[in-house]
């Protein structure tokens, strides 16, 4: 026994030995082999703690160094290494006493140290309802964990035992810390496979956050207690002899669903607890994988199997390595009642989830654990990447987060038989992105179970999906609406922002170019490529991208480079009136209604081909002296797949009410008053006509009209109207 050896390891009588050291040494497990260096530090940890922490009380007005105790015994418990356990013992010494990191770095080492110091950088970031503020906050979480997981495990066990003696603190910041937990600490340690932790975090924070809800659940689940348990064992019975029968040795049992999951289904299904039916699983712990299947096989042939409730998390895991074979069968009396299935080292995984793995840390024999506890948290390591981004705003970093932590996976399959876990109704442009970053890039079309499918297409469990891809398509602005994971959604915007990039750059030449020829020095142009320095930049191409996007004006630009490169003499700019403001301006005008990604300041043509309007779908390609020209998709004049570079996102700005002309060319039967009749129909919906031309020929005559429109909508309505009180032969754009 470690406590035997104990008095022959540490120079000191048994009197001087706490009683709570004891109790943490006996948490440790038989075959948890501690050495003699190991105990000792372990001890010097302890009474460091107890010193620094002497004189502290907590809210409860117990000793606060009983906390830390709390924290560690629990880590030992998650089968946590020696380190983690010291470190847990000293969590709060950098934060809360005089203790420095340097003195832990000394006493203990490096890496004892550091973990402590970056638990206490995780104490001092708060929740906060500003989002900017939360997101940074986060940001720094999970920067620091993604380094170390054992962070956050200590920082879990530190919470758990804080919302267990959250009863002694005023009720505004119980509900604060609640929800503060509710809404990442839960949701992160389910992520992490830690099902036990997260279950009781969601239980504390339903308590405080929604007290009446919790009694009442309480309460009802109580009164039926009895009559559940009674059905349980009625259920269960039979199984027992199957399983002896065939040597499995094992004691199938009841596991009552925590309160706050009741809770979620009560206000999904609109029901209350006596009309929910999986208020209980039946859980069955084998020792051997193959005993998994074979109780599977006993259960249905006892039990009705409903084929749509199976799911075998052994054969395609969860993101988080949860392994469990789930089944729902009808029972005795028609009640549908779970089973879930697994081994005891899976059991122990589905409770403790990523600390399951340092058990073997020390282990020579284990080597692929570290090959499995990364492939567990790979998920962590890619957002970790993804928010890093520096053009990402801190809505989209919470997006992110949303989607990484609260996600719900269904699994699909390549062609070949691989298995890609997406979150729920994610679509092939996500299957495409998990299989790899370009496959995802050059996505096409996708053909789902052997049927071709469009894009936006929502996936099922079970899916076999075939990606065609092409290297002449790319992302688009329409991508990210539909995808789901965060992976496609920060390529896709990695890629239109790296677009933006290039058409603002051909973008800003030839704003440029077309300013420098209105004065006649088109000589500058080789200059400013040659000197960008002069106004502080290393590269043209980042002039040209600012002028583009409005943070450099051209005429103020082109002064500084006359200042510095020829006589000042021989351009003079009006500051109020300059000739580029009018070109902008102009340029400007035309352009009202359209958002070009990326670019606030952008010169925008409308060319007369196809004349689009708001709630047409549109594309933009930077043209050469015209800046950004917007075509309708389906206009024949667009140049599709020549202009790669040039091509640039852009939508309607519906918030302003601008007005756009239209060309329309309608056919009818000849007749009298058909002039007044067509201009009555439009003025009638105050459309101002701008030009009206008639031409007849064989009983047929044909009206070209220019008009002005708001959007799609009013010009179909027009077009309604029209025909209904002329019913011509065709009307359409031109």
């Amino acid at each position: 026994m470690i406590i035997d050896s104990l008095k022959n390891i540490l120079p000191f009588t048994d009197s001087k030995i706490d009683s709570d050291f004891k109790k943490i040494l006996k948490k440790f497990p038989e075959q948890y082999i501690l050495k003699s260096k190991d105990i000792e530090l372990l001890y010097n940890a302890y009474t460091l703690g107890l010193k620094a922490h002497n004189g502290q009380k907590r809210k409860s007005g117990e000793d606060y160094f009983t906390h830390c105790i709390a924290v560690s015994k629990q880590l030992i418990d998650w089968n946590m290494d020696l380190s983690t356990v010291i470190a847990g013992l000293l969590h709060d010494t950098i934060e809360d006493t005089i203790i420095t990191y340097e003195d832990l770095s000394s006493k203990f080492g490096d890496e004892i140290a550091i973990l402590v110091k970056q638990v206490s950088k995780l104490s001092g970031i708060k929740y906060r309802n500003v989002e900017k503020r939360q997101a940074e906050n986060f940001m720094q979480m999970f920067l620091s964990i993604s380094k170390d997981l054992r962070v956050i495990i200590i920082k879990f066990s530190d919470r758990l035992h804080n919302m267990k003696t959250l009863n002694f603190l005023p009720k505004d910041k119980q509900k604060r810390i609640a929800l503060e937990t509710l809404e990442l600490y839960a949701p992160l340690a389910h992520r992490l496979g830690m099902n036990k932790i997260k279950m009781e975090y969601e239980d504390l924070c339903f308590k405080i956050l929604n007290s009446n809800s919790y009694k009442k659940i309480v309460s009802d689940v109580n009164s039926t207690k009895k009559q559940r348990q009674k059905y349980i064992d009625r259920f269960i019975k039979p199984i027992s002899i199957q399983l002896k029968n065939y040597n499995i040795d094992t004691i199938p049992f009841g596991r009552p669903k925590h309160y706050y999951s009741i809770h979620k289904k009560i206000e999904s299904k609109d029901k209350v607890v006596s009309e929910l039916y999986d208020l209980v699983a039946v859980r069955i712990i084998v020792n051997k994988l193959e005993d998994c299947y074979v109780v599977l096989g006993i259960i249905h042939q006892l039990y009705t199997p409903i084929q749509k409730r199976f799911k075998d998390y052994i054969a395609t895991p969860k993101s988080n390595g949860y392994q469990s074979i789930h089944t729902t069968v009808f029972g005795d009396n028609g009640e549908m009642t779970e089973v879930q299935i697994r081994t005891k080292e899976m059991d122990k995984l589905a409770e403790i989830g990523v600390a399951a793995h340092w058990r073997y840390k020390e282990n020579k024999n284990h080597p692929s654990k570290d090959k499995e506890l990364d492939k567990h948290i790979s998920w962590l390591r890619d957002l970790v990447e993804m928010l890093q981004d520096d053009h990402r705003n801190p809505q989209e970093m919470m997006e992110l987060l949303k989607i990484d932590l609260f996600d719900n996976e269904i699994f699909t399959f390549s062609p070949r038989g691989d298995v890609h876990k997406l979150q729920v109704n994610s679509t092939p442009i996500d299957f495409a992105f998990a299989i790899h970053t370009q496959v995802g890039m050059r996505c096409k079309g996708a053909k789902v179970n052997g049927k071709l499918v469009p894009l936006n297409t929502q996936l099922k469990n079970g899916d076999k999906i075939d990606i065609i891809t092409s290297d002449n398509h790319f992302p688009n602005q329409a991508w990210l609406k539909i995808v789901q994971t965060s992976k496609a959604k920060t390529h896709i915007k990695r890629y239109i922002k790296k677009e933006e990039e290039i058409a603002s750059i051909i973008l800003g030449k030839e704003i440029v170019e077309k300013y420098l020829r209105k004065i006649s020095r088109i000589n500058l142009m080789k200059k400013l490529n040659k000197h960008p320095e002069l106004l502080g930049y290393n590269n043209s191409n980042i002039i040209y991208s600012n002028i583009a996007k409005g943070k450099i004006i051209i005429d103020e630009a082109i002064l500084k480079y006359d200042e510095s490169l020829i006589d000042q003499s021989s351009i003079k700019i009006d500051k109020e009136d300059s000739l580029t403001r009018k070109f902008i301006n102009k340029a400007r005008g035309i352009a009202k209604g359209v958002k070009v990604g990326g670019i606030t300041n952008a010169l925008i043509y409308f060319p007369k081909c196809c004349s689009p309007i708001p709630g047409d779908n549109i594309i933009g390609y930077v043209t050469k002296g015209k800046g950004v020209t917007i075509h309708r998709t389906n206009c024949k004049n667009a140049p599709i797949d020549k202009l790669k570079n040039r091509y640039i996102e852009v939508e309607w700005d519906f918030a302003r009410n601008s007005s756009f002309l239209v060309r329309l060319k309608i056919k009818i039967e000849d007749r009298k008053h058909l002039l007044k009749d067509l201009t009555e129909s439009t003025s009638s919906m105050n459309i101002n006509i701008k030009s009206v031309d008639i031409s007849a020929s064989d009983g047929i005559a044909t009206c070209l009209m220019i008009i002005e429109i708001y959007d799609i909508k009013e010009l179909n309505r027009l077009k309604k109207r029209i025909y209904k009180n002329i019913n011509p032969i065709d009307f359409k754009r031109v």
